[in-house]
């Protein structure tokens, strides 16, 4: 895997988890944090799920060593952030159990 991919699925689940921190000791009731955390949340699932998108797209990439590290990349990536939405909906999950 690259260091960019490295670096930039680092980051994202750095913002994630600086946002759940942060919202969670933020001086509100419990309901309003849930709801916040909730929203941000679900906007971190969408951009990992575009971020997946845009890794798959690259289908027009010669046949070559450089293409098969690509892919190699590519299906790394995939599965951490795979991985990151499943943490996503599991905290999501709580949350809702929380204000049900």
């Amino acid at each position: 895997m690259s260091n960019s991919s490295k670096v930039l699925i680092a980051f994202l689940a750095g913002v994630a988890t600086g946002a759940a921190v942060g919202v969670l000791y933020a001086p509100e009731k419990g309901e309003i944090t849930r709801d916040k955390l909730s929203y941000r949340l679900s906007k971190y699932r969408e951009q990992l799920q575009g971020l997946i998108s845009d890794l798959l797209e690259g289908k027009d990439l010669p046949e070559s060593l450089a293409k098969a590290e690509g892919q190699k990349v590519v299906t790394d990536a995939r599965e951490k952030a795979e991985r990151l939405l499943e943490d996503v909906d599991r905290l999501m999950a709580q949350i809702k159990g929380q204000t049900a």
